[in-house]
């Protein structure tokens, strides 16, 4: 099991900047990939970046240039930089931590979901 802890969001004007961090705790040792995602209309989750514990990222080209991610080992926490934030920006956004389970098989977790809303 691993517990996912977020904290950041908000209230935010376009143009301006939010921090998200969330802090994992159980299984760390199991963990391979750590990212964030979001609510996009119709329910669904996008994933907006994710990085890895061996340091590889990806970010959605909705917000590469303007997102970064990074993952603080030492205190198994995820953190994503968001600068440049618009409107299109706004939704909630879910902390995910992927798992190496037995047999090869991973498992995702995740976090409790926080407000991001960036007004125009």
């Amino acid at each position: 099991q691993v517990q996912l802890v977020e904290s950041g969001g908000g209230l935010m004007q376009a143009g301006g900047s939010l921090n998200l961090s969330c802090a994992a705790s159980g299984n760390i040792a199991s963990i391979v990939d750590m990212g964030w995602h979001r609510l996009v209309p119709g329910g669904q989750r996008e994933q907006v970046a994710a990085i890895t514990t061996t340091g590889a990222t990806d970010y959605a080209d909705a917000v590469n240039g303007r997102f970064t991610i990074s993952f603080d080992h030492a205190k198994t926490v995820v953190h994503l930089q968001m600068t440049a934030l618009t409107p299109q920006d706004t939704s909630v956004y879910y902390c995910s931590a992927v798992v190496s389970t037995s047999g090869g098989r991973s498992r995702a977790y995740w976090g409790q979901g926080t407000q991001v809303t960036v007004s125009s």
